[in-house]
Protein backbone atom coordinates (compact mmCIF):
# COMPACT_ATOMS: atom_id res chain seq x y z
CA UNK A 1 0.00 0.00 0.00
CA UNK A 2 1.16 3.51 -0.80
CA UNK A 3 2.20 5.54 1.55
CA UNK A 4 0.38 8.71 2.36
CA UNK A 5 2.18 11.85 3.38
CA UNK A 6 0.21 15.16 3.81
CA UNK A 7 1.02 17.99 1.85
CA UNK A 8 2.16 21.11 4.29
CA UNK A 9 4.03 24.29 2.50
CA UNK A 10 4.93 25.02 -1.07
CA UNK A 11 5.61 21.85 -3.37
CA UNK A 12 8.77 20.03 -3.51
CA UNK A 13 11.06 21.23 -6.33
CA UNK A 14 12.27 17.82 -7.83
CA UNK A 15 14.60 17.80 -10.97
CA UNK A 16 14.79 14.43 -12.35
CA UNK A 17 17.71 12.49 -13.83
CA UNK A 18 16.96 8.75 -15.75
CA UNK A 19 17.54 6.79 -18.53
CA UNK A 20 16.79 3.31 -18.07
CA UNK A 21 13.38 1.38 -18.24
CA UNK A 22 13.26 1.43 -14.69
CA UNK A 23 13.14 4.83 -14.17
CA UNK A 24 9.91 5.02 -16.04
CA UNK A 25 7.08 4.06 -13.04
CA UNK A 26 8.77 6.56 -10.51
CA UNK A 27 8.69 9.91 -13.28
CA UNK A 28 5.16 8.95 -13.70
CA UNK A 29 4.05 8.91 -10.40
CA UNK A 30 6.45 12.54 -9.74
CA UNK A 31 3.92 14.13 -12.53
CA UNK A 32 1.02 12.92 -11.32
CA UNK A 33 2.17 13.39 -7.29
CA UNK A 34 0.25 16.92 -6.24
CA UNK A 35 2.77 18.10 -3.79
CA UNK A 36 5.64 17.79 -6.12
CA UNK A 37 7.01 20.32 -8.91
CA UNK A 38 8.52 18.45 -11.59
CA UNK A 39 11.22 21.20 -12.85
CA UNK A 40 12.98 19.40 -14.77
CA UNK A 41 13.77 15.98 -16.86
CA UNK A 42 17.38 15.28 -18.36
CA UNK A 43 18.16 11.43 -19.89
CA UNK A 44 21.13 10.16 -21.53
CA UNK A 45 21.72 11.34 -25.60
CA UNK A 46 20.33 8.82 -28.38
CA UNK A 47 23.03 6.23 -28.91
CA UNK A 48 23.03 4.20 -31.96
CA UNK A 49 21.88 0.00 -31.31
CA UNK A 50 20.75 -2.92 -33.47
CA UNK A 51 22.05 -3.84 -36.17
CA UNK A 52 21.64 -0.96 -38.54
CA UNK A 53 23.46 0.97 -35.71
CA UNK A 54 20.26 3.35 -35.70
CA UNK A 55 20.35 6.43 -32.87
CA UNK A 56 17.55 5.67 -30.96
CA UNK A 57 16.63 7.44 -27.63
CA UNK A 58 16.49 6.20 -23.73
CA UNK A 59 12.97 4.63 -22.56
CA UNK A 60 12.66 7.94 -20.08
CA UNK A 61 13.45 10.06 -23.60
CA UNK A 62 10.20 8.49 -25.19
CA UNK A 63 8.30 8.17 -22.23
CA UNK A 64 8.70 12.06 -21.69
CA UNK A 65 7.97 12.48 -25.28
CA UNK A 66 4.85 10.76 -25.10
CA UNK A 67 3.57 12.86 -22.42
CA UNK A 68 4.60 15.98 -23.86
CA UNK A 69 7.51 17.11 -21.48
CA UNK A 70 10.35 19.32 -22.32
CA UNK A 71 13.55 17.18 -22.06
CA UNK A 72 17.76 17.94 -21.78
CA UNK A 73 20.03 15.00 -23.44
CA UNK A 74 23.06 16.65 -22.61
CA UNK A 75 26.44 14.32 -22.85
CA UNK A 76 27.71 15.73 -19.59
CA UNK A 77 25.81 16.53 -16.79
CA UNK A 78 28.58 18.58 -15.30
CA UNK A 79 29.54 20.84 -18.05
CA UNK A 80 29.19 24.40 -17.25
CA UNK A 81 26.29 25.08 -19.21
CA UNK A 82 24.10 21.96 -17.73
CA UNK A 83 24.71 23.22 -14.51
CA UNK A 84 23.76 27.00 -15.55
CA UNK A 85 20.89 25.98 -15.96
CA UNK A 86 20.08 23.40 -13.28
CA UNK A 87 20.48 26.05 -11.05
CA UNK A 88 18.41 28.49 -13.08
CA UNK A 89 15.76 25.78 -12.55
CA UNK A 90 16.67 26.48 -8.32
CA UNK A 91 15.50 22.66 -7.71
CA UNK A 92 15.38 21.60 -3.75
CA UNK A 93 15.95 17.96 -4.83
CA UNK A 94 17.38 16.11 -7.65
CA UNK A 95 16.21 12.56 -7.91
CA UNK A 96 18.15 9.98 -9.92
CA UNK A 97 17.45 6.64 -10.84
CA UNK A 98 19.04 4.16 -13.41
CA UNK A 99 20.93 7.38 -14.71
CA UNK A 100 23.93 6.08 -16.69
CA UNK A 101 26.28 9.42 -15.96
CA UNK A 102 28.49 10.51 -12.62
CA UNK A 103 27.69 13.32 -10.93
CA UNK A 104 30.80 15.51 -9.75
CA UNK A 105 30.39 17.60 -6.43
CA UNK A 106 29.66 20.58 -8.22
CA UNK A 107 26.42 19.21 -9.69
CA UNK A 108 25.42 17.51 -6.22
CA UNK A 109 25.76 20.86 -3.98
CA UNK A 110 23.04 22.62 -6.34
CA UNK A 111 19.85 21.31 -4.55
CA UNK A 112 18.75 22.29 -1.78
CA UNK A 113 18.70 18.82 -0.29
CA UNK A 114 20.93 17.34 -2.12
CA UNK A 115 20.50 14.72 -4.90
CA UNK A 116 18.09 11.22 -3.73
CA UNK A 117 19.65 7.98 -5.63
CA UNK A 118 16.62 5.22 -5.79
CA UNK A 119 19.45 1.96 -5.95
CA UNK A 120 18.01 -1.88 -6.85
CA UNK A 121 19.50 -3.35 -3.71
CA UNK A 122 19.99 -3.01 -0.13
CA UNK A 123 22.96 -1.12 0.29
CA UNK A 124 26.07 -1.69 0.89
CA UNK A 125 25.41 -5.18 -1.01
CA UNK A 126 25.68 -4.84 -4.73
CA UNK A 127 26.96 -1.16 -5.16
CA UNK A 128 27.51 -0.67 -9.04
CA UNK A 129 25.82 -0.85 -12.31
CA UNK A 130 23.82 -4.36 -12.22
CA UNK A 131 22.74 -5.18 -8.76
CA UNK A 132 19.46 -6.94 -9.83
CA UNK A 133 21.81 -9.52 -11.51
CA UNK A 134 23.90 -9.86 -8.50
CA UNK A 135 21.33 -10.79 -6.42
CA UNK A 136 20.04 -13.57 -8.76
CA UNK A 137 23.44 -15.15 -9.18
CA UNK A 138 24.27 -15.01 -5.53
CA UNK A 139 20.89 -17.08 -4.91
CA UNK A 140 19.79 -14.62 -2.32
CA UNK A 141 16.64 -14.90 -0.03
CA UNK A 142 15.96 -11.39 -0.53
CA UNK A 143 16.72 -8.03 -2.02
CA UNK A 144 14.97 -4.39 -2.05
CA UNK A 145 15.75 -0.62 -2.94
CA UNK A 146 17.50 1.80 -1.20
CA UNK A 147 16.86 5.50 -1.29
CA UNK A 148 20.53 7.31 -0.73
CA UNK A 149 21.71 10.81 -0.31
CA UNK A 150 24.91 10.67 -3.13
CA UNK A 151 28.02 11.81 -2.48
CA UNK A 152 30.96 11.20 -5.24
CA UNK A 153 31.69 7.87 -4.40
CA UNK A 154 29.88 4.86 -5.92
CA UNK A 155 26.63 4.04 -4.46
CA UNK A 156 28.73 5.02 -1.25
CA UNK A 157 26.41 8.18 0.14
CA UNK A 158 24.29 7.88 3.23
CA UNK A 159 20.83 5.83 2.85
CA UNK A 160 17.34 7.46 3.84
CA UNK A 161 15.36 4.26 3.49
CA UNK A 162 15.72 0.47 2.55
CA UNK A 163 12.36 -1.44 1.60
CA UNK A 164 13.19 -5.41 1.47
CA UNK A 165 11.41 -7.76 -1.02
CA UNK A 166 11.64 -11.48 -0.74
CA UNK A 167 12.78 -13.79 -3.82
CA UNK A 168 11.46 -16.67 -4.83
CA UNK A 169 14.40 -18.52 -7.07
CA UNK A 170 12.11 -18.31 -9.86
CA UNK A 171 12.60 -14.72 -11.03
CA UNK A 172 14.68 -13.12 -13.94
CA UNK A 173 16.25 -10.06 -13.85
CA UNK A 174 13.84 -8.51 -16.08
CA UNK A 175 10.39 -9.16 -13.96
CA UNK A 176 12.68 -8.49 -10.91
CA UNK A 177 13.74 -5.03 -12.39
CA UNK A 178 10.37 -3.97 -12.65
CA UNK A 179 9.09 -5.31 -10.00
CA UNK A 180 11.90 -3.12 -7.90
CA UNK A 181 10.54 0.06 -10.07
CA UNK A 182 6.88 -0.30 -8.96
CA UNK A 183 8.08 -0.78 -5.59
CA UNK A 184 10.08 2.76 -5.83
CA UNK A 185 7.27 4.18 -7.69
CA UNK A 186 4.95 3.16 -4.40
CA UNK A 187 7.52 4.88 -2.18
CA UNK A 188 9.13 7.77 -4.05
CA UNK A 189 7.02 10.65 -3.09
CA UNK A 190 6.61 9.92 0.42
CA UNK A 191 10.60 9.34 0.37
CA UNK A 192 11.01 12.75 -1.19
CA UNK A 193 8.43 14.78 1.61
CA UNK A 194 9.86 12.96 4.33
CA UNK A 195 14.00 14.25 2.98
CA UNK A 196 12.76 17.94 2.57
CA UNK A 197 11.09 18.14 5.80
CA UNK A 198 14.25 16.56 7.82
CA UNK A 199 12.12 13.83 8.78
CA UNK A 200 14.95 10.90 7.76
CA UNK A 201 18.27 11.09 9.10
CA UNK A 202 20.53 9.15 6.53
CA UNK A 203 22.42 6.57 7.86
CA UNK A 204 25.87 6.15 7.04
CA UNK A 205 26.59 2.71 5.07
CA UNK A 206 28.58 -0.13 6.84
CA UNK A 207 32.03 -0.34 5.19
CA UNK A 208 32.58 -4.19 6.14
CA UNK A 209 29.11 -5.26 4.38
CA UNK A 210 30.12 -3.69 0.85
CA UNK A 211 30.35 -5.71 -2.11
CA UNK A 212 30.06 -4.09 -5.64
CA UNK A 213 28.47 -5.54 -8.68
CA UNK A 214 30.30 -4.31 -12.38
CA UNK A 215 28.42 -3.40 -15.58
CA UNK A 216 27.79 -6.97 -17.10
CA UNK A 217 29.54 -7.36 -20.74
CA UNK A 218 28.11 -10.26 -23.00
CA UNK A 219 31.28 -12.32 -22.14
CA UNK A 220 30.01 -12.60 -18.70
CA UNK A 221 27.18 -14.24 -19.76
CA UNK A 222 29.38 -17.56 -21.79
CA UNK A 223 28.28 -20.71 -19.59
CA UNK A 224 30.77 -22.73 -18.00
CA UNK A 225 29.75 -25.80 -17.81
CA UNK A 226 32.22 -26.89 -15.21
CA UNK A 227 30.13 -25.13 -12.71
CA UNK A 228 27.33 -26.16 -10.72
CA UNK A 229 23.77 -26.81 -12.83
CA UNK A 230 22.56 -24.62 -10.25
CA UNK A 231 24.79 -21.65 -10.71
CA UNK A 232 23.99 -21.80 -14.63
CA UNK A 233 20.54 -21.94 -13.88
CA UNK A 234 20.81 -18.63 -12.21
CA UNK A 235 23.22 -17.13 -14.48
CA UNK A 236 19.98 -17.74 -17.60
CA UNK A 237 17.48 -16.09 -15.36
CA UNK A 238 19.76 -13.71 -14.33
CA UNK A 239 21.15 -12.23 -18.07
CA UNK A 240 17.29 -12.28 -19.15
CA UNK A 241 16.78 -10.60 -21.22
CA UNK A 242 20.25 -8.70 -21.50
CA UNK A 243 22.62 -9.91 -22.67
CA UNK A 244 21.08 -13.67 -22.03
CA UNK A 245 22.91 -16.99 -21.62
CA UNK A 246 24.74 -18.09 -24.24
CA UNK A 247 27.30 -21.42 -25.15
CA UNK A 248 28.68 -22.93 -28.50
CA UNK A 249 26.99 -25.20 -30.03
CA UNK A 250 28.48 -27.75 -32.91
CA UNK A 251 25.60 -28.39 -36.02
CA UNK A 252 25.85 -28.58 -39.68
CA UNK A 253 29.78 -28.41 -39.60
CA UNK A 254 29.75 -24.93 -38.28
CA UNK A 255 30.27 -23.66 -34.30
CA UNK A 256 27.41 -21.19 -33.27
CA UNK A 257 26.35 -19.03 -30.94
CA UNK A 258 23.07 -20.32 -29.30
CA UNK A 259 21.69 -18.08 -26.79
CA UNK A 260 19.69 -19.99 -23.78
CA UNK A 261 16.66 -18.14 -22.19
CA UNK A 262 15.22 -20.56 -19.90
CA UNK A 263 16.30 -23.69 -18.33
CA UNK A 264 16.13 -25.67 -15.03
CA UNK A 265 18.41 -28.01 -12.47
CA UNK A 266 17.89 -31.62 -12.92
CA UNK A 267 19.54 -34.79 -11.62
CA UNK A 268 22.67 -36.34 -13.51
CA UNK A 269 21.89 -40.18 -13.89
CA UNK A 270 22.96 -42.37 -11.19
CA UNK A 271 26.77 -43.37 -11.78
CA UNK A 272 27.49 -41.44 -14.66
CA UNK A 273 30.79 -39.81 -14.52
CA UNK A 274 30.40 -37.37 -17.45
CA UNK A 275 32.94 -34.59 -18.47
CA UNK A 276 30.70 -31.27 -18.04
CA UNK A 277 29.49 -30.20 -21.34
CA UNK A 278 28.37 -33.93 -22.33
CA UNK A 279 24.83 -34.16 -24.16
CA UNK A 280 23.42 -36.56 -21.72
CA UNK A 281 19.88 -36.25 -23.83
CA UNK A 282 18.91 -34.89 -26.43
CA UNK A 283 15.61 -35.60 -28.19
CA UNK A 284 11.72 -35.93 -27.84
CA UNK A 285 12.26 -35.91 -24.43
CA UNK A 286 14.37 -33.01 -24.27
CA UNK A 287 17.98 -31.92 -24.04
CA UNK A 288 20.06 -32.37 -20.59
CA UNK A 289 23.71 -31.38 -20.70
CA UNK A 290 25.87 -32.34 -17.52
CA UNK A 291 27.03 -29.94 -15.19
CA UNK A 292 30.10 -29.64 -12.76
CA UNK A 293 27.60 -30.88 -10.56
CA UNK A 294 24.39 -32.59 -11.18
CA UNK A 295 22.59 -31.33 -14.90
CA UNK A 296 20.80 -28.49 -16.86
CA UNK A 297 17.80 -29.19 -18.63
CA UNK A 298 17.62 -26.37 -21.53
CA UNK A 299 14.19 -25.46 -22.52
CA UNK A 300 14.02 -22.46 -24.42
CA UNK A 301 17.24 -21.40 -26.77
CA UNK A 302 17.97 -18.38 -29.51
CA UNK A 303 19.55 -19.36 -32.51
CA UNK A 304 21.11 -16.49 -34.00
CA UNK A 305 19.32 -14.20 -35.71
CA UNK A 306 16.25 -15.71 -34.72
CA UNK A 307 13.58 -16.01 -32.13
CA UNK A 308 13.46 -17.82 -29.16
CA UNK A 309 12.16 -21.26 -29.77
CA UNK A 310 11.23 -24.36 -27.97
CA UNK A 311 14.28 -26.61 -27.52
CA UNK A 312 12.56 -29.69 -29.49
CA UNK A 313 12.12 -27.54 -32.31
CA UNK A 314 15.70 -26.59 -32.64
CA UNK A 315 16.80 -30.45 -32.12
CA UNK A 316 14.51 -31.37 -35.02
CA UNK A 317 16.56 -28.95 -37.17
CA UNK A 318 19.67 -29.55 -35.36
CA UNK A 319 22.28 -33.31 -35.03
CA UNK A 320 22.52 -33.17 -31.28
CA UNK A 321 22.57 -36.45 -29.87
CA UNK A 322 24.06 -37.83 -26.65
CA UNK A 323 27.05 -38.53 -25.83
CA UNK A 324 28.13 -35.27 -27.85
CA UNK A 325 30.73 -33.22 -26.16
CA UNK A 326 29.65 -29.35 -26.55
CA UNK A 327 32.89 -27.46 -27.74
CA UNK A 328 34.77 -25.37 -24.91
CA UNK A 329 33.56 -27.50 -22.46
CA UNK A 330 36.92 -29.24 -20.23
CA UNK A 331 37.47 -32.64 -19.36
CA UNK A 332 36.21 -32.84 -15.24
CA UNK A 333 35.82 -35.34 -12.70
CA UNK A 334 32.53 -34.76 -10.92
CA UNK A 335 33.24 -33.46 -7.26
CA UNK A 336 32.30 -35.80 -4.51
CA UNK A 337 29.89 -33.47 -2.72
CA UNK A 338 27.76 -30.73 -3.71
CA UNK A 339 29.29 -27.33 -3.35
Amino acid sequence: MQERVSQQGPPVRVFYLGSGEAGVPVLDRLMEAPDIELVGVTTQPDRPAGRRQRLQPTPIAEFATRRGLALEKPESVNCPAFLDLMRGRCPDLVTVLSFGQILKRELLEIPRFGCLNVHFSLLPRYRGASPVSAAILAGDAETGISFMRMDEGLDTGPVYRRVRVPLSGTETSGELERRLAMLAAEHICACIRHVCRGDLEPEPQRGDGATYAPRIRKQDAALDWSQSATRLERCVRAYYPRPKAWFVVEAGGRRRRLQLTRAEVCPAPAGSRCFPGSVLEAGPGGWVVACGHGALRLLEVVPEGRRPMDVRAYLRGNRIAAGDVLPGAVEHEPPEKKM
